[in-house]
């Protein structure tokens, strides 16, 4: 009998419909189901999800069910699903998420190629953004690469024999934040750590009734700020401290800072929960920033972010809020300009920014040989009316480009990189900009793979001074109009074009966009002609070469045509079938919800004789030639003459 590969082991409580529709991902893996299992912990269901589960196990040998008394938490039927799992790794799943169809294999090869202690499968999700820590295919690294602290949740693959090497468990009972105490635990002792980045994994999916998001996670009972303290001397004693504030210990322990500590101080939660409750989390906020974090933490943050933790560690709640209502109006600003398509890719110069709540850029000032805080931002701010010095204005900035599949819920990284710069504003101002090209390649954005058939909407993510934005990638064209011409790439169209919201999407493979009505104007001012292809210079064409197939009408017939690359290598030719079926003469060919053609076809016979552009002149001359066409001599002339 095969060796047990993986262990998926599963958490449920009073899950009902969600584990039948998470099922599906995780008994249809690619790797055989002999070679795989899936143990379901139940925690003291009292609806109907225990008998759903036992459905599931009779018809799969590779299922097993186990029930324990209700904990209130996922941390112990996580442990005793660890005490049954036979597997070489342990996958940890969410009874609510689901796994991508070859997630099991992939991420199996690629612990056993690298001798992986644990494995970080790329997430897509409709919760959070996608991190950058899924850019890239990592074979080796260890907690020095201190990006793994973008991911902290459980759903990863750990090698059983390290876990239980290390004695690494969840903490039992309402324990919150028991998923970063035993993450982080296992970041410190693994020797060797990976990245999965081309395949997607894992997706974290938003439940429509809203039971997958923490409740009650300032509940005293619960030990947030305990718990806080305890992952803290975790990394601490894992770490050696320094006064360097790129040191790993004070890396690892931004994380903390940054998330769990000054999201007490920042807008949205300051300014949305009730202001009594969040004085009292703020006060426990800056009593552990205080007596837990080095100096060397706040000290290493960005400027707007080493303001906040100022006003946090100096007690002034009313100073943080007024910060807050500050910060929550900048917003990001994207231009795009020479949108174009080269040699299969979609090529645009890309520029952020950020804008303050009045609409003019966020700036900074220079004074006396330093810089400053723009005055506007912190004007009336307490601790700030002098102005705030950036120490760095490039401290842990940074911008990416990043493709959504809007039907998938997958995030893609396209080629290249922004580089943030400071562009001079007059009177001894300047800005952080982040500029760049994007390069999007249809046939190898997907982890080196073509991209589904569907929309997918081109974003940005900007970190500038401690402030960080999601922005749709925008242009000036009209909101639904075409960005640039269609292309052939990979066999298919790419349609981009602006959305209703003005932001840059491409349709590949017609998904939601006709070819035809983007490019009317062009296709009516085509003077080409041919035998049975025509040229059309308005679609772009891959360097690779293969046709796509379209429908066309060609007058009330509705015809296979092929697209294919033109003579000049970057364009493309609609070519139709050498037979037709049609009455003699000439024909208009549209295009899928097009009522212009973009082409003629002249027919005799039955058998195409020629496409034409619909500028084409005609008249007694081709009437003639038209006559004649079929006497193979004068098609002998004819291509003599054409050559």
């Amino acid at each position: 009998m095969p060796r047990v590969k993986v262990s998926v082991i599963v958490p449920v409580y009073n899950t009902g419909k969600y584990v039948d529709e998470c099922a599906p991902s995780l008994l249809g893996q690619s790797l055989p189901a002999d070679e795989y299992e899936v143990v379901y912990v139940d925690d003291g269901s009292t609806d109907d999800t225990l008998a759903r589960l036992q459905k599931i196990a009779a018809a799969h040998p590779n299922v097993q069910v186990h029930t324990q008394p209700n904990s209130g938490w996922p941390g112990a039927p996580r442990n005793l699903g660890m005490r049954h799992a036979k597997g070489e790794y342990i996958q940890f799943v969410d009874h609510d998420d689901m796994l991508g169809p070859e997630a099991l294999e992939r991420l199996y090869e690629h612990a056993k190629r690298n001798d992986a202690d644990v494995v970080l499968g790329k997430m897509s999700s409709t919760m959070v953004r996608p991190r950058r820590l899924f850019r890239h295919t990592v074979d080796a690294c260890t907690i020095e690469n201190d990006e793994l602290m973008q991911s902290m949740s459980p759903h990863k693959m750990f090698r059983r024999a390290f876990l239980d090497e290390h004695s690494l468990r969840f903490p039992e009972g309402p324990w919150i934040l028991e998923d970063l105490a035993f993450v982080s635990a296992a970041y410190l002792k693994a020797e060797r750590i990976s990245v999965l980045a081309d395949y997607p994994c894992y997706y974290w999916m938003k439940r429509d009734d809203g039971g997958n998001n923490t409740q009650h996670r300032f509940n005293p009972r619960h030990g947030f700020w305990s718990n806080c303290r305890t992952i803290v001397q975790q990394i601490k004693d894992g770490t050696t401290p320094s006064d360097d504030v790129d040191a790993l210990q004070n890396r690892l322990l931004h994380r903390l800072y940054h998330v769990e500590i000054l999201s007490r101080t920042r807008e949205p939660e300051i300014l949305r929960e009730d202001p009594a409750e969040q004085r009292e989390r703020f006060e426990a906020a800056r009593r552990l920033a205080l007596e837990e974090f080095p100096a060397a933490v706040r000290e290493g943050l960005p400027a707007v972010s080493r303001l906040r933790a100022g006003l946090l560690e100096s007690g002034d709640f009313d100073g943080a809020v007024a910060l807050a209502e500050r910060v929550r109006e900048v917003k990001a600003r994207s231009t795009v300009g020479g949108l174009r398509w080269e040699q299969g890719r979609l090529v645009a110069d890309v520029t952020l920014d950020l804008l303050r709540g009045d609409g003019e850029p966020l700036v900074l000032v220079q004074r006396d040989g330093k810089w400053w805080l723009d005055p506007e931002l912190v004007a009336g701010v307490p601790g700030a009316e002098d102005g705030w010095e950036v120490l760095d204005p490039f401290r842990l900035a940074y911008a990416e480009l990043v493709v959504k599949d809007r039907d998938r819920e997958d995030w893609w990284y396209p080629e290249g990189d922004l580089e943030v710069r400071l562009e001079p504003g007059g009177e001894g101002q300047s800005r952080l900009v982040a500029a760049g090209q994007l390069r999007l390649d249809p046939e190898r954005l997907a982890g080196g793979r073509p991209l589904e058939r569907g929309v997918h909407d081109v974003w940005a993510f900007v970190q500038l001074l401690g402030v960080d934005r999601m922005v749709r990638l925008s242009g000036d064209g009209s909101p639904g109009a075409p960005a640039t011409g269609p292309a052939l790439t990979g066999g298919r169209l790419a349609l981009p074009y602006w959305t209703g919201s003005g932001q840059l999407a491409l349709d590949v493979d017609q998904r939601q966009r006709r070819l035809g009505s983007d490019t009317a104007g062009a296709a009516a001012a085509n003077t080409a002609r041919g035998e049975r292809s025509l040229a059309l210079p308005y679609v772009a064409a891959s360097a690779s070469g293969a046709p796509a197939r379209v429908k066309v009408d060609v007058s009330a017939l509705t015809v296979t045509a092929e697209l294919v690359p033109g003579e000049d290598g970057t364009t493309a030719a609609l070519r139709l079938p050498a037979r037709l079926g049609l009455p003699a003469g000439r024909h208009p060919v549209s295009l899928p919800k097009s009522d212009t053609p973009v082409a003629y076809a002249v027919v005799r016979d039955g058998a195409l004789l020629r496409l034409e552009g619909p500028a084409h002149a005609t008249g007694a001359g081709r009437r003639l030639l038209d006559a004649v066409a079929d006497n193979r001599q004068v098609r002998r002339v004819r291509r003599r003459l054409g050559r």
